[in-house]
């Protein structure tokens, strides 16, 4: 049996006791109050399955509740399956694409979407690194950038790029950063906040990485534009594989993305890198144990109120 012929994803009495599973692993308790003790089933037609009610606040609640799943009239099985395909898909999967398998609205699974990136955020992510341990520090841009050939000779950017700062733990997680600009201090910022500082760093030469590499354990450089791209353990060639998988996913699956969106799309790409070593299902699971806590409105999200900070994953 395939993944996407799971009970879960076709049958809603099953979807929602998978999700019971999962988030209530020791049993239901109230997402209100938090107590576990006087949580009873509610019965009755008038209610429908997978009800509650707390004795202690004396409120109702679903699995739902307290979830980016809250409030949603999508049923639950097919938010499960959307769950699932973005994922499990190394590129991305584009929201018409899931607008046509689902049989959802396209501004339906837009909303689905960023709501499922949400549920991939890491909360509070431990400092990347440590003693013995290699991180490889860039930079690329993405965005409605276009390239024009030029009468006087050669290529010249046209419009305008958004950049991005990742840093990758050999053998390890990702963590993708969308800044204004590539200043010194805003990248060492960023360094310092997601990288333990007892790391070997190793990064290209770019300006940006001089001053900040001195408060690391060392500091290996190779020189791109002298066509050098590794000595020994200085390369930074894991986080270039990183940057093609993402590279080629927004422009082969997204194509168009807005600014104020982009962190959520690093997001994603730092989450299935970053889980690689599970199977599809266990990255499904993996996403569906951080849905809790990050209610997610299609105010914040296309109304750019939300403003990730340095330190996301």
């Amino acid at each position: 049996m395939s993944d996407l012929n799971n009970p879960i994803f076709q049958d809603e009495a099953k979807a929602r006791e998978y999700l019971e599973s999962i988030r209530w692993p020791d049993g239901p308790h109230c997402p209100h109050c938090g107590q576990f003790d006087g949580v009873k089933v509610l019965g009755g037609k008038s209610m429908g399955d997978g009800w509650y009610h707390c004795k202690d606040c004396r409120k109702k609640f679903t699995v739902r509740v307290g979830t980016v799943y809250e409030r949603s009239k999508v049923p639950l099985h097919k938010w499960l399956l959307a769950t699932h395909l973005l994922t499990s898909s190394k590129k991305g999967i584009s929201s018409h694409q899931i607008h046509r398998m689902l049989g959802v609205t396209y501004k339906t699974a837009w909303f689905m979407t960023h709501r499922i990136r949400e549920a991939m955020k890491e909360t509070n992510p431990p400092p990347m690194g440590g003693k013995g341990r290699v991180v490889e520090a860039d930079e690329t841009f993405t965005g409605p950038q276009q390239f024009k050939y030029s009468n006087e000779g050669g290529w010249r950017s046209k419009g305008r790029s958004y950049k991005v700062v990742s840093l990758v733990e050999r053998g390890g997680k990702v963590r993708s950063v969308h800044v204004p600009s590539l200043s010194s201090k805003r990248v060492r910022d960023i360094l310092v906040t997601n990288a333990d500082r007892n790391s070997v760093l190793s990064t290209d030469e770019a300006p940006c990485y001089k001053r900040v590499g001195k408060e690391f354990k060392r500091h290996w450089t190779v020189n791109h534009s002298k066509g050098q791209y590794g000595h020994g353990m200085a390369h930074t060639n894991t986080i270039e594989g990183y940057f093609s998988i993402f590279k080629r996913g927004m422009r082969g699956i997204y194509q168009h993305c807005a600014e104020k969106h982009l962190q959520r799309y690093l997001t994603e790409f730092d989450f299935r890198y970053s889980h690689r070593d599970l199977t599809d299902a266990e990255r499904t699971r993996k996403a569906l144990r951080g849905i809790a806590g990050k209610r997610l409105t299609y105010r914040r999200i296309d109304g750019g109120t939300h403003r990730p900070t340095a330190h996301v994953a």
